[in-house]
Parts: C-alpha cells; sequence; structure tokens
C-alpha cells in the first residue's frame, strides 16, 4: 500500500507476457515517450487515453495491434462520438475526442515506423474538428467573493488564501503552482520563477502586493507548524501532513471555496488563470505581455483571451454603431418626454409613456405628428 502522499504503482495496460500484445506496445511507446523528455504530466494523459483504446478493443476481443484496421479506428471514432458521460449524461466534446483519437493515430505511427506492423491503419483517418469555445472567467467581484469567503482565522485558511491569491495574482497553472520552493519566491522584488513549466520552460513572472503579504503570513505563521518533526520540505505549500501540495489538492481546495462563494462557473484552478489574463487585456495590457505571463509559446493561444475581454470592443461599439447612437437618443428623447409629461405634449419629443394604452385619437394624432414628411409628388 502506497504511504500517504504517494502515488500507488500503475496497473500494466493489456498482457505483457505476450510480447505482440497491446501491453508490450503501449509500454514501449510510453517509455519512447518519456526518452523524448515529454513532461510527466503529458506521458501520464497518453498512458491513460491509450489505456482507455486498448480496453475498448479488448471487449471486442482485439488484443494485438495487428488486429487493429481502418474500419476498427473509425468504428471507435463513431463509439466516442455516440458515448454519454455516466454522471451527465452529455456527450463527449469534439477537443475530448479528438485527443483520444489523435494518441491512438500517435501509436500506430510508431509502431509502423518501428516495423512492428506492416501496414499504419490510422494512415488515412480525419480527426473531428476541435471546437473553439471560450473560457469562463470571474468578475472582479466573484474572484473577491471567493477570496473572502476563506476562514483565515485558521492556519489552512491562511495558507488557502496564500494559495488562491499566488493563481490569481501570477497566473500560473496549478502543477507550477505544486512545484514552487521557498526559494523561488522572491518577495522582496515580488517575482515568482517559475521552473520547467509547460514544455520544460523556465519563466520569471510578477506577483501583486497582496499575495506577496499573504504568503509572508504563511510562511511565518503557518507553514512552520505545517512541517512534521525536523523535516526540511522545500516545496512552498504543503499540506497539514507537511507533504507537498499534489494537483488534485489544489483543485479540491479552489473548487470549494468558489462553490462556497456561490459562484457556479465552470472550473476550479485554471478559471482564476483565465481570469488574471482577461482583466489585464481589460484594463489596457498587450497581449505579449500577457504571453509571457502565461507562459504561451504562441501568440495565437493568447488571442483567444482577447475575444472574452471585450470592454474596448464594446466602446467602439457605443461610438460607432448606429444602434447604439440611436439607443442614446432614445434614452435622451424619453427623459425629454417624461419632462415634459405634465406640462402637454411637446411636438419635438415622444409621448411619455405609461401603462395605461394610448385612445385612439391620440394615437392618430401622434402618428400624424412623429411621421416622416412624404416626399412631394412632382
Amino acid at each position: 500500500m502506497a504511504a500517504r502522499g504517494q502515488r500507488k504503482p500503475l496497473r500494466p495496460i493489456g498482457d505483457l507476457a505476450d510480447p505482440d500484445g497491446f501491453g508490450r506496445a503501449v509500454a514501449d511507446h510510453i517509455g519512447w515517450r518519456q526518452t523524448k523528455g515529454q513532461t510527466p504530466t503529458t506521458v501520464m494523459g497518453a498512458r491513460l487515453y491509450l489505456g482507455y483504446f486498448v480496453g475498448w478493443c479488448a471487449e471486442r476481443g482485439i488484443t494485438r495491434p495487428t488486429e487493429v484496421t481502418r474500419g476498427t479506428i473509425e468504428r471507435y471514432q463513431k463509439w466516442l462520438y455516440a458515448h454519454r458521460q455516466p454522471k451527465s449524461d452529455r456527450p463527449l466534446t469534439f477537443t475530448y475526442q479528438h485527443k483520444r483519437v489523435s494518441l491512438v493515430l500517435a501509436l500506430f505511427r510508431w509502431l509502423s515506423r518501428q516495423n512492428r506492423i506492416l501496414v499504419n491503419p490510422g494512415a488515412d483517418i480525419e480527426l473531428p474538428k476541435m471546437e473553439k469555445r471560450l473560457p469562463d472567467v470571474l468578475t472582479v467581484a466573484e474572484a473577491e467573493r471567493i477570496l473572502a469567503a476563506i476562514d483565515v482565522t485558521t492556519a489552512l485558511g491562511v495558507r488557502d488564501r496564500a494559495v488562491l491569491e499566488t493563481l490569481y495574482s501570477t497566473g500560473i497553472r496549478r502543477m507550477e503552482l505544486c512545484a514552487l520552493s521557498i526559494y523561488d519566491v522572491d518577495l522582496e522584488q515580488g517575482v515568482v520563477k517559475v521552473r520547467q513549466g509547460k514544455g520544460h520552460k523556465d519563466r520569471v513572472v510578477p506577483i501583486g502586493a497582496r499575495a506577496i503579504a499573504w504568503i509572508e503570513k504563511y510562511m511565518s505563521d503557518v507553514r512552520p507548524g505545517l512541517l512534521v518533526g525536523s523535516a526540511q520540505e522545500p516545496t512552498l505549500f504543503i499540506t497539514m501532513y507537511g507533504a507537498p501540495f499534489s494537483s488534485s489538492h489544489v483543485t479540491t481546495t479552489a473548487r470549494a471555496y468558489k462553490l462556497l462563494a456561490g459562484v457556479e462557473k465552470k472550473g476550479a484552478c485554471h478559471i482564476f488563470r483565465h481570469t488574471a489574463a482577461t482583466q489585464m487585456l481589460e484594463n489596457g495590457a498587450d497581449t505579449r505581455y500577457v504571453q509571457a505571463l502565461l507562459g504561451h509559446e504562441a501568440l495565437t493561444t493568447t488571442q483567444i483571451y482577447t475575444r472574452v475581454a471585450i470592454r474596448k470592443l464594446k466602446e467602439v461599439h457605443t461610438a460607432t454603431h448606429p444602434s447604439a447612437k440611436l439607443g442614446k437618443r432614445a434614452s435622451a428623447m424619453a427623459a425629454a418626454a417624461k419632462a415634459n409629461d405634465d406640462g402637454g405634449e411637446d411636438e419635438t419629443t415622444t409621448p411619455a409613456t405609461s401603462n395605461a394604452p394610448m385612445s385612439p385619437g391620440r394615437a392618430t394624432r401622434w402618428l400624424r405628428r412623429y411621421r416622416p414628411k412624404e416626399t412631394e409628388r412632382v
């Protein structure tokens, strides 16, 4: 049995005793991914999704890669499309389907290059089109409500406040937060060094004054009491057992306070990342600075937040679109009509609206008065 804070050993996929079976093929493929330098998260994701495919094949009597045909992969695609999630009874998103099928195709490409299969059955398979959905973001009031929901009178509350303040201020990923060391946070300079983030890339990001204050309080008042015995754990955020935070622990913490604050938007940790980027763009930050903060390799990844941050677009729309100008004019006309309601009808404004309908005679007179003049016939 694994000790607290340690992962259980992974179960093998398929039958490893069969040298030509899926078990040996997937194990060798995962080992190849590791030698390429892929991150543990990427490797674990590939192993998980390939395990789903191997299990699906086993239910249909297919135990070896050589038994897979193009029709097999196409049937798997159709099954993914028709599959419903057990809890919500919702279909799988096309992005998720794309990921699962693409990893299967990558497996068979690798097997073909290794001459372990004669023909690649997925050579001409078309992947599902990936969706381009907008991320859910918090408003400033919602973010502050979540942070205020934390009970900072307790030691764990102070720690959780420091965790969420760090996520909100820096926009780092949850795995990057779990990997933070006490030596990575320079509170005097107000910067955080993210080591080996996504894509094995280091970067330095700024951190706000409020987050720094909560980290200082956590490190001085709470963290020493969480360390078990004389252990010198370098990880910044630790559990009540003195172990480093896991990604699931951070997710559970963020989701609990989000629900406690009455915020029902999707997301837990990543919604703070989306919120940080969107609010910076709303307040005039250049997209390239937001790209550097988030650690995106391509600017196109960051530009998704420009479709959420619409304050500037809304200002331009209000200043230039005819319907927005007509809306202002109608508001002014309604205000003038209300002011002149007691003094009789004004020929330059529309009559004030009321709950009672107009009489037929009054409506006829109003239509004649405000209808545009017809062009005189020659």
